[in-house]
């Protein structure tokens, strides 16, 4: 893909909490990856009303490479959103995301998580799949830009070892 760049182990790829100052760049890569793209609004909601949310960054040689969310109720944690920059694509990166979002929800006493994706998104539910998710049923119409159907998959966290 034009434009993307490799990432090399010796590079400096880091994960932190995201901050208001975040926001700005989170909403370009959200314009960037969806096609409902949330709102500066609601990230900023989500910072500073919502105590059940947690959201990182990932950040390579200090660009913001990506970001994830996720809500953490009780011993169950349900990820909102997570994306990764276009030209960071297609370098495991976004597994490297994913695995940090589930070592902090067991952090956090999460047992197990949830998410949807798209039943089109093949990439994404591959991922899901090798971290240890599971189909576990459907949300007919989920995407408001299209009506598709979204997979809701479940994963035991405690099970989980990486």
């Amino acid at each position: 893909m034009e434009g993307q760049l490799d990432f090399h182990p010796q590079q400096s790829l880091e994960f932190r909490s995201m901050q208001l100052d975040d926001i700005e760049t989170i909403c370009a890569i959200e314009q960037e990856a969806f096609t409902t793209p949330w709102t500066s609004a609601a990230f900023y909601n989500e910072l500073t009303n919502n105590h059940f949310a947690r959201y990182m960054v990932m950040e390579c040689n200090g660009e913001i490479a990506g970001y994830a969310g996720m809500w953490v109720i009780i011993d169950e944690a349900h990820v909102t959103n997570i994306a990764v920059r276009g030209k960071y694509r297609g370098q495991k990166l976004g597994e490297r995301l994913m695995r940090e979002v589930m070592k902090t929800a067991r952090f956090f006493g999460a047992a197990k998580m949830t998410l949807e994706v798209r039943v089109s998104n093949r990439i994404a539910q591959n991922l899901y799949e090798k971290l240890g998710f599971r189909a576990s049923g459907l949300r007919k119409a989920y995407y408001s830009d299209n009506n598709e159907d979204a997979i809701i998959m479940w994963a035991d966290l405690l099970a989980r070892t990486n």
